[in-house]
């Protein structure tokens, strides 16, 4: 299974459009999960490469594009997210020039749990 199939798998709602312009999705990793096998033992935890990735393909799910990763301009862990809780996403897209900024901001059981923001390009 590749991040991206784990990724899928594991979103269980969104896009949904807010009214203050973001779209809302919702994932939630199931324990077996291949993700979290040896990341780490004894504590699994979601990897936070794996929250940069989740903006990327959220990203192409509002789209319906493809888009490649140009640069990651911010990235912030807030908190450790653990199998089987929800995290939420509020994802705000921009355009300028040809490159999409998302700027991503999760939420775990009511705390900040990270924050990004990545530099796209649409595959041509």
């Amino acid at each position: 299974m590749t991040m991206r199939d784990s990724i899928a798998d594991a979103r269980k709602a969104g896009p949904r459009s807010q009214a203050d312009g973001t779209q809302a999705f919702e994932f939630n990793f199931n324990a077996t999960d291949p993700t979290f096998t040896g990341h780490f033992p004894n504590r699994p935890l979601l990897p936070g490469v794996f929250q940069l990735e989740i903006i990327r393909m959220a990203a192409e799910w509002v789209l319906l594009c493809k888009l490649s990763l140009q640069e990651v301009v911010k990235g912030k862990f807030q908190r450790p997210v653990v199998p089987g809780e929800t995290l939420k996403l509020s994802l705000k897209l921009s355009e300028t020039d040809g490159v999409v900024t998302g700027r991503g901001r999760f939420m775990c059981g009511g705390q900040p749990a990270g924050e990004a923001i990545l530099k796209l390009c649409r595959n041509k």
